[in-house]
């Protein structure tokens, strides 16, 4: 069995974990809004961050970097021409948690995670 990670489990097991965070940074990418729970936005925050910072590189190497992650080309090339300059001059906080309430079926605290 796996060593499991610190902080909060959010699935059934590592890859699946890693699966889901790739899935939902592609999304805010796509999207720059998502709607989850607290705390796979608290999660996801730290990855879509780094993922911005080495799209803001711009080379090669970050662009196949990013890649390993977010396998969608599409997404990727929105992230490094449209997303990625308009934080040049930014060091970083690129992310914004807003607290929306509970989800009505099961009483989960939601957020939503958007682009700044």
């Amino acid at each position: 069995m796996p060593r499991p990670r610190k902080g909060t489990r959010l699935g059934g097991g590592p890859s699946q974990e890693k699966a889901m965070m790739a899935n939902l940074a592609g999304s805010l990418f796509w999207e720059e809004k998502v709607t989850t729970t607290i705390t796979r936005a608290k999660s996801v925050r730290p990855l879509a961050e780094k993922l911005i910072t080495k799209a803001r590189k711009g080379d090669l190497h970050a662009r196949r970097e990013v890649l390993k992650v977010i396998e969608d080309t599409e997404i990727v090339t929105k992230l490094f021409d449209d997303i990625a300059p308009r934080y040049t001059e930014r060091p970083g906080g690129y992310t914004r948690i807003v607290r929306v309430g509970p989800r009505r079926g099961d009483n989960a605290e939601m957020a939503v995670i958007e682009l700044v």
